[in-house]
């Protein structure tokens, strides 16, 4: 069983002021190619978010500290193709991820008015008394401790009238060892490799997160190497 500490208090590289701009481009643009292979968000959205779709004539997708914008561009894509009306909006409290994300939603081919892209943050979307019928976000939990983790649980509860779904990295030497392996031509280009191998030595394992979780929350553990974090409104079905 592993039972390594988990490093609460690494920082990645991408997290300080003072990261390299072009490294941190570059780390921004190839996050669709790691997310496609680890974060399992088509599965997520086959399996839970397009049956709520599905029962919806119209939905709002909210995505928690969207980074790149890559997970809140898919989502979109995928509600379109599948008939669909959704409006995605991805928020982050970072600048630098935000203006990636703008600009990467300039260069698509998205009709306006699906997407946008926000510098804010979860705690702020609720004092304005928004709400959305599904609130995500992807390998965000890592970054959190037990104080925040427990206030976007909160914020989610408040913003949600459908399905909360946080996805996760779950600590593992396996995972370790394979992302190390895998990333070995990333390591040069990018902070990919380096923040990876932090993010999984900081994430949590499923007894940890659900020592963590409130009321309600389910912890599920996931393929490759993931925790889901699930929360379900009274009376979304």
């Amino acid at each position: 069983m592993f039972r390594l500490e988990r490093a609460a208090d690494a920082i990645e590289e991408m997290d300080r002021p003072d990261c390299d701009p072009e490294l941190l481009r570059r780390t921004y643009a190839q996050f669709p190619i790691v997310n496609r292979a680890v974060a399992g968000w088509r599965d997520n959205y086959v399996q839970r978010i397009r049956p709520l779709l599905a029962r919806r004539s119209r939905a709002r997708i909210l995505d928690v500290g969207c980074g790149g914008g890559d997970i809140a561009v898919n989502l979109a894509r995928w509600a379109l193709a599948d008939g669909f009306e959704v409006q995605v909006c991805g928020i982050d409290p970072d600048p630098r991820a935000i203006s990636y994300a703008r600009q990467r939603l300039a260069r698509g081919k998205l009709p306006g008015g699906v997407l946008e892209f926000r510098e804010t943050t979860s705690t702020r979307v609720v004092a304005e008394g928004a709400h959305f019928d599904v609130v995500l976000s992807n390998h965000l939990l890592h970054h959190l401790d037990p104080e925040q983790l427990q206030q976007v649980q909160v914020d989610t509860e408040q913003l949600c009238t459908g399905i909360g779904l946080h996805s996760d990295i779950r600590r593992s030497p396996v995972a370790l060892g394979l992302f190390g392996a895998a990333t070995l031509p990333l390591a040069g280009s990018s902070l990919i490799r380096r923040d990876g191998l932090t993010s999984i030595r900081r994430s949590y394992v499923p007894v940890e997160l659900a020592r963590l979780a409130r009321q309600g929350w389910e912890v599920h553990a996931q393929r490759p190497y993931r925790n889901l974090l699930f929360w379900e409104a009274a009376g979304s079905g």
